[in-house]
């Protein structure tokens, strides 16, 4: 008989139970069949430790009322793992013995593993996180003078794959929890002695945030929370390739900064570097961010996000283009140069190319900023996150194509 050996399920949000149960038990099974015992999956059975209301309360309040604690348990617990970075609950000196004993006896945390970090010579850098199912995923530091900004995967891999993305080579693995979302913001703050907390948070790591909605966003919402992280809206983005009716859901889910990753003023060429675009189309895409703001009686601004590909999105006419789609838009434009890496063939702007194509941006009255290229030497700008390439991108068509 197998006793269910409990998780503290959202390492970082919800204390609840979470068995493993049929990993542990297919361990079980391997030992035993080299062993010499016949034995099969099903005939190992798993009794939990806790009855069957605690392992199904919805959140960390009901998990403690469900072991006849106050609910108020639940926000000091949330300060002890995420203002203080603690982890172990015998460290957890406002909780009382026989809480602490019982904690230890259901329940344990295990944040993610930084498998390898890359420091590039500006101070970017670059994390290779193992998750604790073995997963892979990438998130990237970004250092400034008074603030950090930590860019955050909510997928493992991504389907869209947009053809400018080392990450949509990859494929789709899986959705990452909550908890493997909400990791590594607690990874980057205690994991390592960084001199700066992390100030600000995008979701524009791997994957498709809307994709993978709930857990990002109630990883979002601890993130905002005062018991958490006390982040305000404006310090936390989340980025979207455009899937629309997802769009319109986040406002009335989680107040944050939302961003749209464009690249291109017309469907034609969004087809072919976001192939989402043929199920949403620009026109829904724009109808959906006006709806957003509306929202909010007009009192928000969406960030587009521009990546500039030589010969294939940074003329002059594409500029003028993208003025005209975006002129009823509040928004301010990120322009980013591309960040090349294996098995791509498309190539960064030029200087003179990218400068004029923000020229005219300003003169059309937008407010427009060019990103530091910053993470090259570690493939690590955000958004650009490169892991091992499961397929190769299909740039180099397009180039061909543009080229004749």
């Amino acid at each position: 008989m197998l006793s269910n050996c409990i998780l503290l399920a959202r390492v970082f949000s919800v204390i609840r139970s979470r068995g493993q149960t049929v990993d542990v038990a297919r361990k079980i099974l391997i030992l035993a069949r080299e062993s010499g015992v016949k034995l099969e999956l099903e005939d190992i059975q798993n009794t939990p430790f806790l009855p069957k209301p605690c392992l199904d309360t919805p959140d960390n309040d009901s998990f403690f009322k469900s072991l006849e604690e106050p609910s108020f348990r639940a926000k000091q617990l949330l300060k002890w793992i995420h203002q203080k970075g603690v982890i172990d609950f015998d460290e957890m000196t406002d909780f009382n013995k026989p809480l602490r004993a019982k904690l230890k006896e259901v329940a344990f945390m295990k944040p993610p593993i930084i498998e390898e970090s890359f420091l590039s010579p500006e101070g970017t850098k670059k994390y290779l996180i193992k998750l604790d199912s073995g997963t892979m995923i990438e998130m990237v530091r970004i250092p400034e003078k008074k603030r950090a900004t930590l860019c955050i995967s909510s997928q493992a891999g991504c389907a869209l794959q947009c053809t400018f993305c080392a990450t949509g080579a990859q494929g789709f693995e899986k959705n990452l929890t909550s908890d493997e979302i909400i990791g590594q913001l607690w990874l980057a703050n205690f994991g390592e002695s960084e001199n700066i907390p992390i100030t600000n948070v995008v979701f524009m790591g791997m994957g498709e945030p809307l994709l993978n909605f709930n857990p990002v966003i109630e990883s979002a919402k601890i993130m905002k929370d005062q018991m958490g992280y006390g982040l305000s809206r404006k310090r936390i983005t989340i980025s979207t390739s455009g899937i629309v009716p997802q769009i319109d859901s986040i406002a009335n889910n989680v107040d944050v900064s939302l961003a749209i990753s464009l690249h291109a003023s017309n469907n034609q060429l969004r087809d072919e570097i976001v192939p989402i675009n043929k199920k949403y189309p620009i026109e829904k895409l724009i109808k959906s961010c006006m709806d957003y703001i509306s929202f909010y009686d007009g009192k928000r601004n969406i960030t587009i996000e521009y990546i500039l590909i030589d010969g294939v999105n940074d003329s002059k006419e594409q500029a003028y283009e993208l003025c005209k789609l975006l002129s009823d838009l509040s928004c301010k434009i990120n322009l980013i140069p591309f960040n090349p890496f294996d098995g791509s063939d498309y190539k960064r702007s030029n200087k003179l190319n990218i400068q004029n194509f923000k020229d005219i941006l300003v003169k059309k009255g937008f407010i427009t900023t060019l990103r530091v290229t910053r993470g090259d030497a570690v493939d690590g700008a955000c958004g650009q996150l490169v892991g091992k390439l499961k397929k190769s991108i299909k740039g180099k068509n397009l180039i061909n194509a543009r080229e004749i």
